[in-house]
Parts: C-alpha cells; sequence; structure tokens
C-alpha cells in the first residue's frame, strides 16, 4: 500500500496525488491538519529519513522561528516543532512497501512505482 503524507492545500502535495491518480496508484492521503500528526509518526519518518532534511526551511513557518530557536535545532527540538508545526515538515512524504521519501519529482515517482 502507498501513503501520501502531507497537508492537503500545498501545491506540491496537489501535484504527486494528479500524479498518483493520472497513473492509476493506490494510495491513502493522510493529511497532518486534518488527520493529526504524532511525535511517534515524526520519529518514525525521522528513523527512515535525515531529520533535516524532514525540515522545510524554504516555508515561511521556519523563517518565524527566532534566531535563537534556527541555532539550537537538533533532532529532538526540531521533532518536537514539526509535530507542533507541521507544515514545516518538507513535503510530501510517501510510503510504499516500507520505503519511505521526501518530496516529489515525477521523475522520482516514476522510479518509485516502476518496480
Amino acid at each position: 500500500m502507498t501513503t501520501l503524507y502531507g497537508i492537503s492545500n500545498c501545491d506540491t502535495i496537489k501535484k504527486a496525488k494528479k500524479y498518483l491518480t493520472d497513473n492509476n496508484i493506490d494510495f491513502n492521503f493522510h493529511d497532518y491538519r486534518k488527520d493529526g500528526i504524532s511525535l511517534d509518526m515524526i520519529t518514525e519518518f525521522a528513523t527512515h529519513i535525515d531529520w533535516q532534511d524532514l525540515v522545510n526551511k524554504r516555508g515561511t513557518t521556519y523563517r518565524q522561528l527566532s534566531d535563537e530557536q534556527k541555532q539550537n535545532l537538533d533532532k529532538d527540538t526540531a521533532l518536537a516543532i514539526l509535530v507542533a508545526q507541521p507544515a514545516m515538515i518538507k513535503r510530501p512524504v510517501l510510503i510504499r512497501n516500507n520505503s519511505y521519501h521526501l518530496g516529489f519529482k515525477s521523475a522520482q515517482y516514476d522510479e518509485i512505482f516502476a518496480s
């Protein structure tokens, strides 16, 4: 089974969902805001994807952190912030056959779903 994690109004999520739908790939969508998020979930993500890669440093949520928060960001503080501020998680996280993938590019998805 394939699960896509993110926030429904995100443009990248919309592109990923369109790709999956257009390619007739069955998937579940987990919206952090509607379906919830937990430290256990984010910790599991971080066991498969480097926690630093999970942090979306380009978004407004990250930019609104204080300089002190940014300078003192380590795995534990980052994961706690990601739970409190799910918009700061780089999107999407895709899980297929217990394999974790971050971000969306159609060529990347072509490879993931080729097998």
